[in-house]
This record gives structure tokens, C-alpha cells and sequence, in this order.
């Protein structure tokens, strides 16, 4: 991959300040991809940081005969974000509302605000921008625009188009234009305009073309392909410019402003009804009759993304609280009208037809099913999330074949879904492969994919076989091959199928009058390449890893590295990681907006470095340690991923290859090898500690061994030490407490606080200790890539828990991510029965207490409101609810939890020098602030030594460990049985 092909590009867009600048080559291989199956190198990236500058930015490129891709999220699955272009990355800075007029419900937005950003600051006021795409946690305004964007509820809301009031462009040539609505005689466009004369000749290409358009266009809402001649045909009452933007890819101009009609938020008091079929065909047949009952939405899931999605953790409560037995498919129907009655009501004739249309439960076969209403608030909120994440759930395959996207986008008439599902699944079995359905049964555009492995020429083959078969089909039915996700690279060429030769030479001509030199994102509207182009493909031909040294287990992928390859390219690129607000992943992307820091961006360099694309041990080259230096191994990606692509764990790997060459600094090593060290030390406690006490020796740290002056080090203190025998009765419950390093030497009392609580609910406590020094799971040494003095801690470890496991004793600890390793990294490291074993009787002392104990505690009250932050690592593994059900045993105490993302210090991460910002700005993102604005006699609990010390730094305010409050309640509950027995006095004989 050539480094730049233009050098006058780069030397001028960083001479002339116009944003971040980027044309090394792992930045233009992260950019190099998006949500589809194609790579394409860019030239170069900038991301500008002013609509100016990105106007700038383009100049610039036209100056120097460089085509220009503006993109936001990246998430386009059609490959109309991918070109050999300069790329205009909207997303980091052009994030605006700019105006907002709530009477008239209308706004005016920069190009690269998201979606769900956008819709967060309408609340307050009532609105909503309703196109609501599955991607709206980082779906750009302007990527939606660009492609005519839909929503589950487009039967009620429509597309993008008819929610776009204007835009302002700047055109090919660099002049700036306002697109929106004018008279059908233009009268009201001043003759001065440099979009008159465009304007006219656009309307005399429509007044040309009208009958081709009334012919070849498809009369069904779901038609987004080709541009938008129907928007210029004579005849209509109104006239608005913008439309021939909307949909056009990015190929006519680029936004610097749109203006949107907003809507008023959806009720709360929405139905849905899950309409459960015992066939496949019952269902799409069903949809037509369903439409009539004036439904928001009605969204199908096969009963292949069923079983997926039981297998994804995040999602698995949902399916067992909505999925009655194991149907074929359910169609959920989502009632939005203002009356709550009506919504029953409606929901009450939905069952009546289910039963009319010959399904019940009681029945067998085809005609087994039925609806299951779904009432509340939050179970529906997490079935919109299921239904979101559908292209990621069937994404989560983890066989070499993936299910790819090209005629996933096809809308026919709601009369024909039936035959056509069926007719599609027999072209998918004729060629060798199937299919997985889901989405938008309510306009007749489902999303199917079939199960191709790339790679092989044979399944290109196969591809281009199915897609000339279903877009016959499709047209049979005078229905689009396009209906959501836009034309690209995917669908661009078989317009002429579609449309035929007039229209698509018409669609030519718009080009070329809006941009004849091909300024803009060329080749993916008109004019466009082969869509089954092996060399466009992401594993083009001549894909490949070389067999690599990995160090975890990662055999349930296939691949070099034992799997490693696999694990990797289970990236689909939809950008799940790049969600701005809600769950963790992923907090450093949160604070930079950089495609680097995100774990996209992360399993783009690693794919591209281990398949030999970014040149020679680009693998533990210093710019890979670059790319994942701000990830935090908060390990929220393992759960939040739909896909599951576990960047903590693939981190180690990196670190690891490069620790195995010598790279370890002096921080590493202080840092990796605590355990080692800190029972020496720790006998002069007072020494260390001088560190946060003498002036100039904090800066002295920073110089020396890279810890940040700004940030103080955890205070050394007595160590805890095991007692000799077993604490508590002999009968009591047996459990082994394991004393982690850091509660061993820097926060003791949390131990202590633990074990008074094991001994008020008559506990046998172990506390094990080999002769030679304390046990350590490992964890400081996997965060330097030490693999094997983990390993050795772990094997240490196994060893002093064996005879506690084969008696089936739980092993309990109080740091989360101690434990943690010892039920994810531990069993990646050793790969025998007795780690499993381990891991599965390893608990946070909260799940211990939630599980066994809470009838056993005697407990008084502490205090009124508590805030709780939970540990990456504990929202990671699910759980914040074990957390919550221990505290709910203290009595009078109301519990809120923060929503919030890492809190920023993950270890090591927090005190680093050149870490230090990021961090800090990762606290206030939510944690800090929600700590701040607590009332002094709120309490604030978090389980995770370094969430403390974040908290601590950040306001002054001392965060408690689980087990201190429930320590703290055990005393109250003595103190108080003291003071009644004190009051009640002796009992007399009498």
C-alpha cells in the first residue's frame, strides 16, 4: 500500500490548518473499509474542524485533481463510503445542532451529528428526528441524508426525504447553494442565483424523463435507488430542490447544513405484540392483513436470529421473557397512537386476527401460535435493541463464511412477501447456501443475507449467480432492489436492470451537470464498477495471515494463530463500539471521536497488519502500540460487541509479541511485577508514600518512570496477612476469600470489612496462603503482555484453590477485575479442566452475598440514598444486578446506579503521564459529575479500587467497597441490638 500518492494533497491540507490531517497508512487502512463486504485505500483522511474548513478541504482537492468521499459513521453496508478518495471525515467536529425552532418543528444540524446525539437534545423539548435507523447510535445526519435513510417506522414517518426541509451545499465548482423549496417556475430564485440555471436544467431533465420515471420507478415506499428524478417531474403542487440531494450518495455535493422537520416524541404507553408462527410463510403472509390494524412498525425475526441471539449474552433475558416455545418466525407489532385505549384496543384486534387467520397455541405445525403482548416500558426497549442489532446478531457466526449483503435490501409489494421469501430461499438452496431474515415486514423490504465465504472464488462466483436470479425476481414483482441502504458499490450496477438504459443515462446526466469532472465520491451511482470486483472485495484475491505465535485460546475461531484471524475479522465494521452514550464501549472513543480509538478502528489495524497489508512486523510496530494505547481493556466490547470481538483480550496479544522483542519500559515493568515486589516493599510504607508529600518529587516520577504529577499514587499501607487457621464456625458455609493484591497492600480494610460480614452469617472463611508470598491472579502481568509470569501466577493459583474447588467451595474475592481473570483470562491462559472448574465457582463477594447469604445478614440501616458506579468489568460480565441485590439487603437504603462508561483509571491507564488526559476527561463524561451534584450524605459506592481512586481525585468524595457498607450495616445492627438490650434491662425472676 503506497504511502501517498499525492503529495502536494497532504503538504497543502496541513499548511493550510484545516483540520486533522492523516495519510499514514494505518489511518487510511481504517478508513479503507465500512459496513460492507469491500476495501478500498483512500488517498488520504482529514477531518476538518469547521464546516469552512471542510469546504477548504475540498477546494484543496479539486485544485489538485483529487476526488473527495465525505463520511460520517462509516456504517454504510452498500461500500458508498470506501473510494480512492480523499476522505472528509464529518463525524469528529461538524457535530452541531445549529438552530432549533420548537413551534415549528424544525431544525438545522451539521453534517456529522448522530442520530441518537441529535434525538437526545430534542427530547427535552418534546421532538424527534423519527427516522429511526438501527445504527442511530452513530449514524451521522448527513450519512442518512446521502443515502435516503429508513426506519423501523418509516410506515408511519417515511424516509429521510420527506423529513429533509433543505439543505445547503457546496457544488463541484465550489459554489455554495441552498437547495429547498421554491415555486415549480423557480420565480422565487433570483436570476443572479448560481442554482437558477441548475435548477432549470434539472426540472427540463424531469419534464423529459417523466414517463420513463412514471414506468421504471418502482411504486413502493421502500425505493431509494438511482437518484431522485420523481422529485422534478412537472405537475407537482411542490417543489423542493433538496430531494434530488437526498439519496444521491455524497455524488453531487456536499453538505454543509440540513434542515429537518421533527416530529413529536412517541408516547410511552406504545403496545407490541409479538406474533409468534409456526411457519415461515405464515408470517409473510400475515403482514398485509397485520399493516391494516394501522401498526408504527411491524419487524420480523427468523428463527435463525432467534438461536443467535440466545447466544449472545446481552440479549438472552429478552428472548426468555418474549419467545414463547420455538417458532418459525415472530412478527413484532408496535402500536404508537396517543390514546393508551387505542393502543390496547388495537392490540386486542391484533390477537383476534392472529386467531382469525387460524393460529393458536394449543395448535401443532404450520398453525401453531399466537401473540404475546409485551406492556412494559423497558422489555420493549430491549426488544427494539434486539431488532436493531439484527445485521450484528447474524454477523456473530463464527464459521469462515459470513452472511453477506447484497440483496439484502430488496422491497416488494406486501401481496407478493410470501412467494417472494420463498422463491428467494430456493435461489439461496440452489446455489449452495441460506439465508437469515429479519426487519421490515410492515413495507415488504426484509434484509437476507446468504452465508458466502469470500474468499473462494467459487462463492464470488455463487454471489454474482444469486444476485442477477433475485433482482429478476424482484423486478418480477415491480418491486426495488434498493430500499434502505442505498446504491454503492453493492447495487449501483444493476441499475440499468432495474430502471433500464433511459433512466440510468438520465441519472448520467444529473452527474454530470452537478459534476462533471467527478469531484465527488465518483463510480458509486452511475458509471460503476462490477459489484463482484474481487480486487474491491476486503479479502481480495491473495488474503492471507501467516501463521503467528499467539498466547490465549481462541480455538472457537477459525484462522492462523490458532483462530486468532477468525477473532479478528468478526468485525463487521457497523460501528456498535462508536456509540456516544449508553453501556460502556467504548469510553476512549467517547473522549477523542478518533476511528483509532475505537474498537472498529482497532480490529481494522490488526486485520490489515496481520495479513501482511500494512507492511512488515506491522504487528508490533510502535504505530499499532499507538492504535490500541487508549484502549482500556474495559472489556465491555466482549459484551456489547454483537459480534463479540473482545479487543482487551486481543490487546494482550499485541503486547505480548512486542514484550517477547524487549519493548518494556521502566512504567511496564513497575507497574507488571507489583506482585513480585510489594511484599518487600511494603514493609516501609511511610517511604513510598513520601512521593504525594514532598514537593517536586511527584514531577520527578513523571520524569523518570512516566507517572502523571497530576494524578496521586495509591497510598501504601500495613498489609493484610492471613490468618494461620479458617476464620468461623466449623459448621458455618464454607467459602475461600483470596486476597488481591491491591486490597492486600493498599486498602486492607476492605478485607477486613469482608470478613467481619462472612462471620455475622456464620461463615467458615479459608484464607489461602502458599509459604513463599501471596497469590496473584495474573492481572498486572497481562497488562505489560508478561504472558508467562501470568501464567505462572494463575498456575500458582489453581494450585492453592484445587482442594477448595473439588469440595465445590466458592471462591470469593472483592476486586472485579481480579475475578474476572480468574473466569475469562485464567482459562485462556491455561487451558485445562481445572481452570473451567475454577472459573466457575469464582464470585464477586457481592454475588456470594446476593446468592447464599441475604437471609443470614443481620443488617440495620446506614444511610438514605447510596450512587453506585459500577466496574467495567462487572457491567462486562452482568453483574451490576448481583451488586444491586446486595445492597437492597440494607434496610431504608435507595440505591441509584450512574450511568456511566469507564471511570477512566483502568489500572495502570490512569496514572500514566501521557495518559493522564484522557482519563480524567473519561470521569467527566458522567461518573464525575454525577458525583459532584450528589447531596453530602449520599453514599457513594464502587467495587473497583482504581473507580475509587478516579473518584476520589475527581471530587474529593470517598467511594465505599460493597463490602464496607454491608460492614457498616453488620455494626449498626450490633450497636442497635446493644442499645434495646441496654434499654430493655435484666429480665426479672418475677
Amino acid at each position: 500500500m503506497s504511502e501517498t500518492v499525492v503529495p502536494g494533497l497532504e503538504r497543502r491540507l496541513r499548511a493550510e490548518r484545516v483540520g486533522d490531517v492523516m495519510f499514514d497508512r494505518f489511518a487510511r487502512g481504517r478508513y479503507a473499509t465500512d459496513a460492507s463486504h469491500y476495501q478500498v485505500m483512500p488517498l488520504g483522511v482529514v477531518a476538518p474542524r469547521t464546516i469552512e474548513n471542510a469546504n477548504r478541504a475540498i477546494a484543496i482537492a479539486r485544485d489538485e485533481g483529487v476526488s473527495v468521499t465525505a463520511r460520517g459513521g462509516g456504517t454504510s453496508q452498500a461500500g458508498q463510503t470506501v473510494n480512492t478518495s480523499l476522505i472528509v471525515d464529518c463525524s469528529k467536529y461538524l457535530n452541531r445542532m445549529l438552530e432549533l425552532d420548537v413551534a415549528a418543528r424544525r431544525c438545522v444540524v451539521e453534517p456529522g451529528i448522530v442520530l441518537d446525539d441529535l434525538n437526545r437534545q430534542l427530547k427535552p423539548h418534546g421532538l424527534w428526528f423519527p427516522v429511526d435507523v438501527s445504527t442511530a447510535t452513530r449514524a451521522t445526519i448527513g450519512g442518512m441524508t446521502a443515502n435516503n435513510s429508513c426506519g423501523a417506522r418509516s410506515l408511519r414517518y417515511g424516509n429521510t426525504r420527506e423529513n429533509v426541509l433543505s439543505i445547503d451545499a457546496v457544488l463541484a465548482d465550489g459554489t455554495l447553494a441552498h437547495f429547498g423549496q421554491v415555486n415549480p417556475d423557480l420565480s422565487d430564485i433570483p436570476d443572479t442565483s448560481p442554482l437558477k440555471p441548475l435548477a432549470r436544467d434539472l426540472l427540463a431533465l424531469g419534464a423529459r424523463e417523466a414517463d420513463a420515471v412514471t414506468e421504471g420507478f418502482p411504486q413502493v415506499q421502500r425505493r431509494v435507488g438511482g437518484y431522485n428524478l420523481d422529485s422534478l417531474m412537472p405537475g407537482r403542487n411542490e417543489l423542493n430542490l433538496a430531494h434530488i440531494l437526498v439519496g444521491s450518495e455524497g455524488t453531487l455535493g456536499f453538505s454543509n447544513r440540513i434542515e429537518l422537520k421533527l416530529s413529536p416524541v412517541l408516547g410511552t404507553r406504545r403496545t407490541i405484540g409479538a406474533c409468534h408462527f409456526g411457519s415461515f410463510r405464515g408470517a409473510m403472509e400475515a403482514a398485509q392483513h397485520i399493516v391494516q390494524l394501522g401498526p408504527i412498525a411491524v419487524e420480523l425475526i427468523d428463527r435463525t436470529m432467534l438461536g443467535l441471539a440466545r447466544g449472545i449474552e446481552m440479549f438472552q433475558p429478552t428472548i426468555a421473557s418474549v419467545v414463547r416455545g420455538d417458532p418459525e418466525a415472530i412478527l413484532f407489532v408496535e402500536f404508537g397512537e396517543d390514546e393508551e385505549g387505542e393502543n390496547l384496543r388495537r392490540l386486542f384486534a391484533l390477537s383476534e386476527l392472529i386467531g382469525t387467520l387460524g393460529y393458536a397455541f394449543d395448535k401443532r405445525g404450520a398453525h401453531w401460535g399466537g401473540v404475546v403482548e409485551v406492556l412494559g416500558p423497558n422489555l420493549q426497549a430491549a426488544i427494539a435493541e434486539v431488532r436493531a442489532a439484527g445485521l450484528n446478531v447474524m454477523m456473530s457466526m463464527k464459521e469462515a463464511g459470513k452472511p453477506v449483503s447484497f440483496v439484502e435490501d430488496c422491497a416488494v409489494p406486501l401481496e407478493h412477501l410470501a412467494d417472494y421469501t420463498d422463491r428467494l430461499t430456493a435461489i439461496f438452496t440452489k446455489h449452495g447456501t441460506r439465508g437469515t431474515w429479519y426487519a421490515h415486514a410492515s413495507v415488504g423490504c426484509l434484509h437476507v443475507r446468504p452465508v458466502l465465504n469470500l474468499r473462494l472464488e467459487k462463492d464470488v462466483t455463487a454471489m454474482r449467480a444469486i444476485a442477477e436470479e433475485a433482482f429478476a425476481l424482484v423486478r418480477e414483482y415491480k418491486g426495488s432492489h434498493s430500499g434502505e441502504h442505498g446504491d454503492g458499490i453493492v447495487r449501483s450496477e444493476f441499475h440499468e436492470v432495474m430502471f433500464g438504459e433511459r433512466l440510468v443515462r438520465a441519472f448520467e446526466q444529473v452527474k454530470d451537470r452537478f459534476d462533471p469532472k467527478g469531484l465527488f465520491n465518483p463510480g458509486r451511482v452511475v458509471r460503476a464498477p462490477k459489484f463482484d470486483d474481487r480486487s474491491l472485495l476486503r479479502y481480495a484475491p491473495g488474503y492471507h495471515a501467516d501463521e503467528l505465535t499467539t498466547h490465549l485460546d481462541w480455538r472457537a475461531y477459525p484462522g492462523a494463530g490458532h483462530g486468532f484471524q477468525g477473532a479478528v475479522e468478526m468485525c463487521n465494521n457497523n460501528g456498535a463500539c462508536r456509540a456516544l452514550a449508553g453501556g460502556v464501549m467504548c469510553p476512549s472513543y467517547r473522549v477523542t471521536r478518533e476511528e483509532r480509538d475505537v474498537t472498529r478502528g482497532r480490529a481494522n489495524a490488526l486485520r490489515l497488519a496481520i495479513t501482511g497489508q500494512l507492511g512488515p512486523d506491522a504487528f508490533v510496530s510502535d504505530e499499532m502500540a499507538e492504535t490500541l494505547k487508549l484502549c482500556v481493556s474495559c472489556k465491555a466490547c466482549r459484551r456489547e460487541c454483537p459480534t463479540g470481538v473482545d479487543m482487551a483480550r486481543m490487546k494482550i496479544e499485541v503486547l505480548a509479541a512486542r514484550a517477547a522483542r524487549g519493548v518494556l519500559s521502566g512504567r511496564d515493568r513497575f507497574v507488571g511485577y507489583l506482585p513480585r515486589y510489594a511484599p518487600f516493599v511494603s514493609r516501609l510504607p511511610w517511604l513510598l508514600n513520601l512521593r504525594d508529600r514532598i514537593p517536586g518529587l511527584a514531577w520527578l516520577s513523571e520524569r523518570v518512570a512516566g507517572f502523571s504529577a497530576k494524578r496521586s499514587l495509591p497510598r501504601w499501607r500495613r498489609p493484610f496477612r492471613e490468618p494461620k487457621t479458617p476464620i468461623g464456625p466449623e459448621t458455618g458455609r464454607e467459602v475461600v476469600l483470596f486476597v488481591d493484591t491491591f486490597s492486600r497492600y493498599f486498602e486492607p480494610e476492605n478485607v477486613e470489612a469482608a470478613l467481619a460480614v462472612l462471620e455475622a452469617a456464620g461463615c467458615r472463611v479459608h484464607l489461602p496462603r502458599p509459604d513463599d508470598r501471596p497469590l496473584c491472579c495474573g492481572r498486572t502481568f497481562l497488562s505489560i503482555g508478561a504472558v508467562e509470569e501470568a501464567r505462572h501466577e494463575a498456575q500458582r493459583c489453581l494450585d492453592a484453590f484445587a482442594p477448595y474447588v473439588e469440595r465445590d467451595i466458592p471462591i470469593v474475592g472483592l476486586e472485579p477485575s481480579c475475578m474476572i481473570g480468574f473466569r475469562d483470562e485464567i482459562p485462556a491462559l491455561i487451558r485445562t479442566e481445572d481452570a473451567r472448574e475454577l472459573a466457575s465457582r469464582a464470585l464477586m463477594f457481592e454475588e456470594f452475598v446476593a446468592k447464599e447469604l441475604g437471609g443470614a445478614l443481620p443488617l440495620a440501616p446506614v444511610g438514605k440514598q447510596a450512587l453506585l458506579h459500577g466496574h467495567c468489568h462487572q457491567k462486562s460480565f452482568a453483574l451490576m444486578d448481583s451488586v444491586m441485590a446486595a445492597l437492597k439487603l440494607i434496610p431504608e437504603l435507595a440505591v441509584e446506579p450512574i450511568e456511566s462508561s469507564c471511570c477512566g483509571m483502568a489500572g495502570a491507564f490512569g496514572y500514566g503521564a501521557d495518559t493522564i488526559d484522557v482519563s480524567l476527561k473519561m470521569g467527566e463524561l458522567s461518573l464525575l459529575p454525577a458525583v459532584r451534584k450528589a447531596a453530602p450524605d449520599t453514599i457513594i459506592i464502587a467495587d473497583g479500587t482504581s473507580c475509587r481512586h478516579q473518584i476520589k481525585d475527581g471530587t474529593g468524595r470517598e467511594a465505599l467497597h460493597v463490602a464496607r457498607l454491608l460492614a457498616m450495616s453488620v455494626k449498626a445492627n450490633v450497636k442497635s441490638a446493644s442499645v434495646k438490650a441496654a434499654q430493655t434491662g435484666p429480665i426479672s425472676a418475677d
